[in-house]
């Protein structure tokens, strides 16, 4: 069946229609976005001005939600582009009470955005905080490593850190539960030398935690590494109930990487390695699983041979 012809005067008034609901969605749009809005974001909080020997609870979220009037434009980026704002609270006003009021600090929170960005009101207005004693207590600093090393290079003593514990203040039940902190992450590549930095510590704490102070120096030694290899004599664990214990082989081999300097250092003697009758009686395997239960510090096992050994007995 033959379909219908559209005539040259039907396809213009088609298209003239088509350009003119572009033209239409295009102006909306323009005027869309360059008038203002009231458009919500939710922020995060801190506080500035806490007041002295005061330990505070925070009866609420660490988050708000903001409205604000911005331009469609970046309400549009702001879309595109999401992001969590902090803002600062200022706690000055809980020395004679024990809440806070955004409307009288709306003008404060204002001078922390662009002056572009009104910001119209913060929801919940009213913050409520619970007071308790205040209490001081050292923490131990923790560095996290991210270091990538050159080929035959890697740690070789201990980490020393300045200062090693940092003074933690807050309310008593939140600063007992703080066992240590840990530094931002050091990083680096190839890396063959000793490592010296300044590095910051990650404030993952609430808000009415305080810390002296935020930083450490952090020392690494780094140096050439090489394996070694020692043989060990096996111990045999929980065999008293038994005449005689025998495994095959006696000894074991294991290889380790060990720095050049400290090569010499370390021998069989500061090895030790263990088979657990326990595993037969309770598990019925044929073979005991090797254990090596003592090594020394920044020796690093790459291999044990072998791993499982035979063994007789006598009852």
């Amino acid at each position: 069946m033959a379909q219908p012809r559209i005539s040259k005067v039907t396809r213009r008034k088609i298209s003239i229609f088509i350009r003119c609901l572009i033209i239409s969605f295009v102006a909306w749009l323009l005027f869309a976005v360059s008038t203002e809005q009231i458009y919500t974001i939710k922020a995060g909080i801190s506080y500035v001005n806490i007041p002295e020997n005061k330990a505070f609870h925070s009866l609420q979220s660490d988050t708000v939600s903001i409205r604000m009037r911005m331009s469609g434009w970046k309400i549009l980026i702001k879309k595109l582009h999401p992001d969590t704002p902090h803002i600062k609270v200022d706690l000055s006003g809980l020395k004679t009470r024990n809440y806070i009021l955004f409307t009288n600090q709306i003008g404060y929170v204002n001078r922390q955005f662009p002056v572009d960005n009104q910001v119209v009101s913060v929801s919940p207005d009213t913050l409520f905080f619970d007071f308790s004693k205040q209490t001081q207590r050292k923490v131990p600093v923790k560095p996290i490593l991210g270091l990538q090393f050159k080929k035959q290079y890697g740690v070789i003593g201990s980490t020393s850190l300045n200062p090693e514990y940092v003074t933690v203040t807050g309310p008593l039940e939140d600063v007992a539960n703080i066992e240590y902190l840990e530094t931002d992450t050091i990083r680096g590549v190839q890396v063959n030398s000793d490592v010296r930095m300044v590095t910051y510590l990650k404030n993952n704490q609430k808000a009415n935690i305080s810390i002296y102070p935020t930083f450490s120096e952090v020392t690494i030694p780094v140096g050439e590494i090489t394996e070694k290899v020692v043989e060990v004599p096996l111990k045999i664990e929980n065999s008293k109930r038994y005449t005689s214990v025998r495994t095959i082989p006696s000894k074991v081999k294991i290889t380790f990487l060990v720095s050049l300097k400290d090569f010499n250092t370390w021998s069989s003697r500061d090895f030790e390695a263990v088979v657990d009758m326990d595993n037969w009686e309770e598990n019925k395997v044929k073979s005991l699983p090797v254990i090596i239960t003592k090594s020394p510090d920044y020796c690093e096992i790459v291999a044990v041979e072998p791993q499982n050994v035979d063994f007789f007995l006598r009852r």
